[in-house]
């Protein structure tokens, strides 16, 4: 079990000495992003877009990597990235509005028109669609894409304005307080020589953010018990009677939630979440097997699934990967013990068929996968953290925390990048707002309203994702039975499924991002999953009469669904 323990990260504040390089002079800057990730260049992307900000301000952002490697990104046709993400309609409006969203390759996007969400072992489900937005009716859920083509799209637009500088394969060697009289800016010495005296010094640099460290916030937060398997896949496209590859699967087995997510009509991306042996066994497989498992992953019964990764990971730790022959034999063996008929929507080892009628319910499913993209399975640990505050005090004043230098969170709903782009836009109109007022950009009072709007939705978002992980991680049956009828019974509320909508983004409403979504809807689920203890104590005493009562219903709920 996870530990329910909060660690506290701290990173070592970088020195905040006077002492400066004899031979650099610091460069005035009123802006310095450090970092040039998605959130970093977004931010930069939004302030350009500003006539305001172009006329007023000198914006420098600061990059380790080589963005030239980003810009000239140009995979062979019919290849993907394995790093993808969902923009929301929220976050897609966004980058519109600045304009870089014109300069994303709109080829390399897929809408998300639908979801299918279901528990691993009661096969309790909920479908979302568009058009069960709470607001208005959107023709998606979400947009689907890499996010190297979201990088270069966001590189494309800043080549229009000589205002913003770029510096990239520069590092940052420590950042300290100018005590100057009148000063207290941030001194940013750079591995190249340079030195930037900032107004406004924002961390856009991730997880171990530098800035996060000289501002001397702490971050709380824990690392999980699982590690992301991410994997492009391919597999036939959907057939006439069928509708396209525009919707996305997602089921949560005990070990965490693997998703499937269209990226064309022959191409999706993979985002498994699983114990880190596991995951380390899942990318020693031959790709025909493991393109077998993410299909078994889907459709077997949650103990055959278990069963087949025991057999997995045995045959990993022995040296001997499990071979394809051995897997057919028991994937076979599993599917005629569960009755599951080779023609049936439920079975990993039928042909897909490139036309007829298809299985009955065989959109509840992804489809099969054929084969794996070389190169792609990767893994990478999960880990939920937030910054203590966003807003650097004192000795670290004049820094600000964007995307995941302020936090990070589990993948489960996929809102990682949406809510650093959230965070980018509610900043960058800060900076706007205090610099059309004649403010100073830099200041605490004109960072506040940032502070204000982001800190308290991001951690709804956070703690909501964080206690569905370790809700779903359980078997207990009290639990399975009482969060599968919750989910039954949800799916029948479409209200409720439009605000759960809206507060991850599908529409942008007045007010806060998803405020009046996460009223109706994360308070929910952050109240039913504080008693999940006390279900885990029922489930001890089952052989009273209100325990015996739940045991049956979970096994009539059970044996209802049983093939």
């Amino acid at each position: 079990m996870l530990s329910r323990v909060a660690t506290k990260y701290w990173r070592g504040r970088v020195s905040v000495s006077t002492k400066r390089h004899a031979s650099s002079v610091p460069s005035e800057r009123d802006v310095v992003i450090v970092g040039g990730g998605p959130a970093g260049l977004a931010l930069a992307s939004s302030l350009a877009s500003s006539k305001l900000v172009r006329e007023s301000l000198k914006v420098t952002l600061v990059e380790a990597g080589d963005l030239s490697k980003v810009r000239e990104w140009d995979p062979p046709r019919g290849t993907y990235s394995n790093r993808v993400s969902s923009i929301t309609n929220s976050s897609h409006e966004f980058l519109q509005g600045t304009g870089a969203w014109d300069h994303v390759e709109q080829g390399r996007t897929q809408p998300i028109e639908e979801m299918e969400v279901w528990d691993g072992i009661s096969d309790a489900r909920i479908h979302f669609s568009a058009g069960d937005a709470a607001v208005e009716p959107a023709s998606q859920i979400a947009r689907l894409t890499e996010n190297l083509n979201l990088q270069r799209g966001l590189l494309r637009h800043l080549s229009q304005f000589s205002e913003i500088e770029l510096a990239d394969k520069v590092k940052v060697d420590s950042i300290v307080q100018d005590e100057q009289e009148g000063g207290g800016w941030p001194l940013v010495h750079l591995s190249d020589g340079r030195v930037l005296r900032t107004r406004l010094l924002v961390g856009a640099d991730g997880f171990n953010s530098p800035v996060r460290s000289f501002a001397g916030i702490q971050s709380y937060g824990w690392a999980y018990d699982t590690h992301g398997v991410v994997a492009t896949l391919f597999h036939a496209p959907r057939n006439s009677l069928q509708s396209p590859n525009t919707v996305a699967y997602q089921r949560f087995l005990p070990t965490g939630p693997i998703a499937f997510l269209p990226l064309s009509e022959t191409a999706s991306s993979l985002v498994w979440s699983t114990r880190p042996p596991l995951a380390a066994a899942l990318k020693a497989l031959d790709p025909a097997v493991f393109a077998g498992m993410v299909n078994a992953a889907f459709r077997l019964p949650e103990t055959s699934v278990r069963y087949l990764n025991n057999e997995m990971l045995q045959a990993h730790l022995a040296g001997t990967p499990l071979s394809l022959a051995q897997f057919h034999e028991e994937l076979e063996f599993r599917e005629k013990s569960h009755m599951i008929d080779s023609r049936s929507a439920l079975s990993s080892v039928r042909r897909p068929a490139d036309s007829g009628m298809p299985p009955d319910g065989a959109e509840d499913y992804p489809p099969l996968v054929t084969s794996v993209q070389p190169g792609t399975v990767a893994s990478f640990p999960l880990k939920f953290s937030h910054a203590d505050s966003y807003i650097g005090e004192g000795r670290g004043a004049r820094t600000v925390l964007v995307g995941d230098a302020a936090h990070t969170i589990h993948p489960l709903a996929g809102q990682g990048l949406n809510l650093g782009l959230a965070d980018v836009e509610a900043l960058s109109e800060c900076i706007v707002d205090a610099l059309s007022l004649g403010g100073d950009i830099g200041s605490y009072t004109a960072l506040t309203p940032y502070a204000r709007t982001r800190y308290f939705e991001n951690h709804k978002m956070l703690s909501a994702c964080d206690k569905l992980h370790k809700l779903y991680a359980s078997t207990a049956e009290p639990v399975v039975w009482a969060r599968s009828v919750g989910v039954e019974v949800l799916n029948e509320l479409d209200a409720l499924k439009g605000a759960l909508m809206m507060s991850a983004g599908t529409t942008k409403t007045r007010g806060p991002p998803g405020q009046v979504g996460w009223e109706l809807a994360a308070r929910g689920v952050e109240g039913f999953a504080k008693n999940v203890d006390n279900v885990r104590v029922l489930g001890s005493s089952i052989a009273g009469v209100v325990g015996a009562g739940l045991r049956q219903l979970w096994q009539q709920n059970s044996q209802g669904r049983r093939l």
